[in-house]
């Protein structure tokens, strides 16, 4: 089956170079999806954005399956970065017969894009999506780091079976899918009072990295180690503040400010590891100044940015591009190994493997902040290293 069967062309009317768009817009420099589906396996493309037009499992949000086109409204008229783009514009994966068929469809396009090295940019339809995304990794036969920007963990009880799932409880459907290819499962942004208890101590038990929305609110940049570490990204657009992002049924009064929303975009598309990435729950219904689409578009316009400005600087070799430090711990059970970037400064730390459990690697490396090391240097475990041993055991 080819992937052009998934997919309804874009309107020539809006997407050619004769609708309009100044030289310097986006417009001009993407390439659409409107007659002939594109050979994608020219290399000629960098990301591929794409629609996804079903809102059927969205709970309390229907509408949000008209997103893309809204979306791309602002998005293209925007003014291309201090870079040349390679980006090209698949139109909207038609909604299958049931839910079930999207997910597939949705599982397929973004694991051939990734095969092929394109970046998937989704714009929804409902965070449910999110799961069709995981899919998409198990025939890339690797574990999966899944980091949610959420208000909530969308970890409540259910009763489907099967594919099917909600964009309220589709954790549920990640964590039991088998075979288990998820190594950690990060949060970005929870309000406790939107998290049941018990979920907390799931989440606890498993070792996962949840943060509360306040752990940001004096500086977003703390986010950016934990973006970092992820090979797929889920956004929910009702995690920013209704002030900023109203076009969300269930849109509250905190959340993310629209500016830290684009950072944390912009943090995405500078990891070097992170392969695909969704926007989700985006209403145009409740968009009645079309501001949610302009944040949205500029949330893209980021991850697009952060994209062209990968440093590359993964700590594998050459050695002369790092700087290794290292910190004994009080109890004198060793030392701790961390890598410094001499070209971005970032901060990395080696968690080894438990004897016999890898036989390529020494160690498991996890992306941190300088904090970690000097919490270390204090004789002290940073967190983060006891939580990652644990999902190595």
């Amino acid at each position: 089956m080819s992937l052009s069967d998934f997919f309804s062309p874009l309107s020539t009317d809006k997407f050619s170079p004769k609708a309009g768009f100044y030289t310097s817009q986006l417009g001009l420099k993407a390439t659409f999806y409107t007659d002939k589906f594109p050979d994608l396996e020219e290399n000629e493309y960098d990301i591929a954005i794409f629609g996804v037009q079903d809102d059927r499992a969205s709970v309390n949000n229907e509408g949000c399956g008209l997103a893309p086109d809204y979306f791309r409204a602002q998005f293209y008229s925007l003014n291309e970065g201090a870079y040349t783009s390679k980006i090209i514009d698949l139109g909207n994966i038609k909604a299958g017969a049931s839910i079930s068929d999207t997910y597939v469809a949705l599982k397929m396009v973004v694991s051939e894009l990734i095969k092929l090295n394109i970046v998937p940019i989704i714009i929804g339809g409902g965070q449910d999506l999110t799961y069709a995304q995981y899919l998409a990794y198990e025939s890339l036969e690797q574990k999966v780091d899944l980091v949610v920007v959420d208000s909530k963990f969308d970890l409540d009880e259910e009763d489907q079976e099967g594919l099917a799932a909600k964009s309220d409880t589709y954790l549920n459907k990640i964590l039991l899918h088998q075979p288990n290819y998820l190594f950690n499962f990060s949060n970005i942004g929870y309000q406790t009072y939107y998290v049941n208890q018990e979920s907390l101590k799931v989440m606890s038990k498993l070792y996962f990295d949840v943060h509360r929305l306040g752990e940001f609110a004096d500086d977003i940049s703390l986010t950016e180690p934990i973006v970092r570490n992820a090979n797929m990204l889920s956004f929910d657009i009702g995690a920013i503040r209704s002030s900023d992002a109203a076009a969300n049924a269930n849109a509250g009064p905190n959340g993310f400010y629209g500016e830290q929303a684009c950072r944390i975009a912009r943090y995405a598309g500078m990891s070097d590891k992170l392969t695909s990435i969704g926007f989700y729950e985006f209403n145009p219904a409740f968009d009645t100044n079309g501001q949610t689409a302009m944040l949205l578009a500029q949330m893209v316009w980021y991850f697009v940015d952060g994209y062209y400005n990968r440093k590359k600087d993964f700590p594998l070799t050459p050695k002369s591009q790092y700087l290794i430090y290292r910190a004994s711990l009080n109890d004198g059970t060793g030392e701790m190994l961390f890598v410094k970037s001499k070209k971005s400064d970032r901060w990395w730390m080696q968690v080894p493997y438990p004897t016999g459990i890898s036989k390529n690697e020494r160690f498991h490396l996890v992306p941190c902040r300088y904090d970690d090391y000097t919490t270390a240097v204090n004789g002290e475990m940073p967190d983060l290293w006891w939580r990652t041993f644990q999902k190595l055991l």
